[in-house]
């Protein structure tokens, strides 16, 4: 089965602001089975616009990190955020079929 994931670009205004809405993620990530595959860190943007920090969340399949969402733990957070930053999330299935091959 296809993971889920969670792909978040985010601008924040206020770190201070921001903190405990980091901070309460850890919690309702953890419950619905999520894990950071990517973090803020450092990026080169090649094409595009982008935002100062990137996020990637595995969770163990779409409908997981739907739910999570739409979870009201993390609606609540949400409202934490959103004065502090400005956020683009999708919400997108993984692939779990066949690869390139190497010949």
């Amino acid at each position: 089965m296809a993971k889920g994931y969670w792909i978040g670009r985010v601008d924040v205004s206020s770190d201070e602001g921001y903190k405990p809405y980091a901070v309460a993620n850890g919690p309702i990530f953890k419950k619905w089975g999520g894990r950071f595959v990517v973090r803020a860190g450092k990026f080169t943007t090649v094409e595009g616009a982008s935002r100062t920090r990137n996020v990637v969340i595995e969770f163990p399949d779409y409908e997981t990190a739907i739910a999570c969402y739409n979870s009201p733990e993390y609606q609540a957070n949400i409202k934490v955020r959103q004065p502090h930053s400005i956020a683009d999330l999708i919400i997108i299935e993984g692939y779990d079929g066949p690869q390139p091959s190497d010949g």
